[in-house]
């Protein structure tokens, strides 16, 4: 496990990685309602200037950073006044990640990007809660290696992995025999492939169950996201891929199961509402008090669980398969899909289209068996342009 470091229990400066974003929002949410807990000590935003500028006149940071230069004045004008320092660009978020005031950042950036920010953090003695799993899918080892390195903690904010750690409290001892991260099935459960042939970014958008952004909300519906949950909780807990199954839970009420050696098994509980894990992870090893709403046996008289069809939903498969590969396979996997689901959502490619590009670039881009930070950014390039040119 890679969360060995000792959390304090005195309130928390925290730095937001991608605070405009839903994750980000809704722990700012968290903070708002535990003023005594957490302060606020650096925001960051891709491009959304008008809404950094809201949440930092709220929250009165010591800084705020967009990474779209073109922003910079917008913001610097709405809050410099304020007493509030303003910066620009990737290689100024990756800077204020070495502040020594921050005692944990939330990592909520999307996707490759916010791998550099958190290697800074961890380089500087942070403690991490990561709602980024692009960060382990991508760079698993290496995060690891500098997680023993520098003594620092990564407490997992995904709903799937914050409950395998919740049910791990406790049983440092007793050895692991599987995990079962669980997966809604997104908007298209049940349907085969002539039924995905013609559906739009609109229908994928449609979660039964989660308020998600819409990059992670299309990954739930081609069953990416729990790929990527997968290589993730390879890392975070140890576990070869043939330990860490997946299972299909339309109620989204169990968030996922740890089974012993003795066969006993422990399940985390709750409503599907991502301030739960954002709450435990910032409050970490405290419980906070929350008035969310509770669950209520009576309104979910069935709970129901069903295997994940792989062959309809081929993601799952190649995620599986990228880590079994190893080395610059996940950051393949990756990338792929991050430019696959973009040129969904515009309009560009069709849903069934999505698997078929990751497929190609998985046998196409040149294999690394032990690769290093740059390595990763070169591949993650290499892949995006290959993917870019399949699509057009």
């Amino acid at each position: 496990m890679i969360f060995q470091s000792s959390f304090s229990l005195t309130k928390k400066n925290i730095a937001i990685l991608g605070s405009t974003g839903s994750i980000g929002t809704q722990a700012l949410e968290v903070i708002r309602n535990h003023p005594a807990s957490f302060g606020v000590e650096i925001l960051t935003a891709n491009s959304n200037a008008g809404l950094l500028i809201r949440q930092a006149l709220e929250f009165h940071p010591n800084a705020v950073a967009i990474a779209d230069e073109t922003k910079y004045e917008e913001v610097k004008k709405g809050l410099f006044p304020k007493g509030i320092k303003v910066f620009a660009g990737t290689d100024a978020i990756e800077q204020l990640m070495e502040m020594e005031s921050i005692d944990m950042v939330l990592a909520a950036m999307v996707g490759f990007a916010g791998l550099k920010p958190v290697v800074k953090a961890i380089a500087s003695k942070k403690d991490i809660a990561l709602a980024n799993k692009e960060t382990l899918v991508v760079a698993g080892e290496l995060i690891s290696k500098l997680i023993n390195d520098h003594n620092t903690g990564i407490i997992p904010v995904d709903s799937e992995h914050s409950a395998i750690f919740q049910c791990l409290a406790g049983e440092n001892n007793n050895p692991v025999e599987k995990i079962y991260l669980t997966a809604s099935g997104g908007p298209f459960r049940g349907k085969k492939r002539d039924a995905l042939e013609k559906v739009t970014p609109h229908e994928a958008l449609k979660h039964p169950n989660w308020n998600m952004g819409a990059k992670i909300t299309v990954d739930s519906a081609t069953l990416m996201n729990k790929g990527l949950e997968v290589i993730e909780a390879h890392w975070l807990f140890n576990l070869p891929p043939d330990r860490i199954d997946v299972v299909i839970h339309p109620q989204s009420i169990v968030h996922s199961i740890v089974q012993f050696e003795d066969g006993s098994m422990k399940a985390q509980m709750g409503l599907p509402d991502m301030r739960l894990p954002i709450l435990y992870a910032l409050g970490y090893p405290v419980r906070l008090k929350s008035d969310f709403p509770r669950f209520n046996f009576t309104a979910y008289p069935a709970l129901t669980f069903e295997m994940p069809d792989m062959t309809t939903f081929r993601n799952l498969d190649l995620a599986y398969n990228a880590i079994a590969g190893g080395g610059n396979k996940p950051c393949i996997l990756n990338a792929a899909n991050e430019v696959a689901v973009d040129a969904f959502l515009k309009e560009k490619i069709s849903f069934l289209r999505i698997p078929d590009i990751i497929g190609d670039c998985l046998n196409k881009i040149r294999f690394m068996k032990n690769p290093g930070l740059e390595d990763l950014h070169d591949t993650d390039r290499e892949t995006r342009k290959f993917a870019l040119s399949l699509i057009n």
